[in-house]
């Protein structure tokens, strides 16, 4: 991976970027006046993390480019404001002061949900084990801007961590949290989505284990709840029993511990 920034960075914009590259291993290039083509060419490589001041996106060589976004959990939290219903909120039982562990967290579209969920006294670890994937998020928390007043505060109650989540459950003592969340849906996806398919090669298509199950049991004290297909059969094999089937595409599978 190449790491640069845009044309005419500022010092500020040029640090962020040498750190980033640092800390995600990748080749640092002075933007200069070149192209991302140009810089492709001239250091090898395909794929290409951009800085700029307004953030941070990163541009595969056989995709569109991807910024964060907070997508439909944006629009999600306000229908939660009017008072409707959020299922996978309802599902879950999380309420103000949970602490929530999103064990696939990606670009952290349900981790922002329980967020808001949770309220103040709450707290949601984003557990996401692509370095890539990780920056875009964390970045993304504190780079992108809206007029809705409660972003940063929602934002602030997302703690993202680059980890695999079953080194995190493994390390939690017993029902230390209240929810914990799967959501594999970059190894299996539900939706074809053209700002998702580019991370499809930078995540992990490792699919749930039993044991992370069994961990996730341990710690919560609520729920642990699976997203898959609804015609999935990963719910029987980690043996989540509940599962709520609507029409939509998706479904959810609960464990009650």
């Amino acid at each position: 991976m190449l790491v640069t920034t845009s044309y005419g960075a500022d010092e500020n914009v040029l640090r962020r970027g040498r750190r980033l590259a640092e800390e995600l291993g990748g080749k640092w290039a002075d933007r200069n006046r070149l192209s991302l083509a140009e810089l492709r060419k001239r250091y090898a490589e395909n794929d290409v993390l951009v800085v700029t001041a307004e953030g941070v996106s990163w541009h595969p060589g056989d995709g569109e480019p991807v910024t964060f976004h907070p997508g439909m959990s944006l629009v999600r939290i306000k229908r939660m404001r009017r008072g409707e219903p959020d299922r996978l909120i309802a599902l879950s039982g999380a309420s103000a002061g949970d602490r929530v562990i999103d064990c696939t967290a990606g670009l952290g579209a349900d981790s922002l949900v329980f967020a808001y969920a949770v309220g103040p006294g709450g707290e949601v670890t984003a557990v996401e084990v692509s370095p890539v994937l990780h920056v875009l998020l964390r970045e993304g928390l504190r780079d992108y801007k809206t007029d809705f007043r409660l972003w940063n505060d929602i934002c602030s109650r997302v703690r993202p961590v680059c980890a695999h989540h079953l080194d995190v459950l493994r390390g939690m003592p017993d029902k230390s949290c209240d929810i914990v969340y799967f959501d594999p849906m970059f190894r299996s996806p539900i939706e074809a989505s053209d700002g998702i398919r580019p991370l499809r090669r930078v995540a992990d298509h490792t699919p749930v284990s039993s044991e992370a199950v069994k961990e996730a049991v341990r710690v919560a004290r609520k729920s642990v709840v699976l997203k898959e297909r609804r015609d999935s059969s990963e719910f029987e094999r980690l043996g989540f029993r509940e599962v709520n089937r609507t029409r939509s595409d998706v479904a959810y599978g609960v464990i009650r511990p």
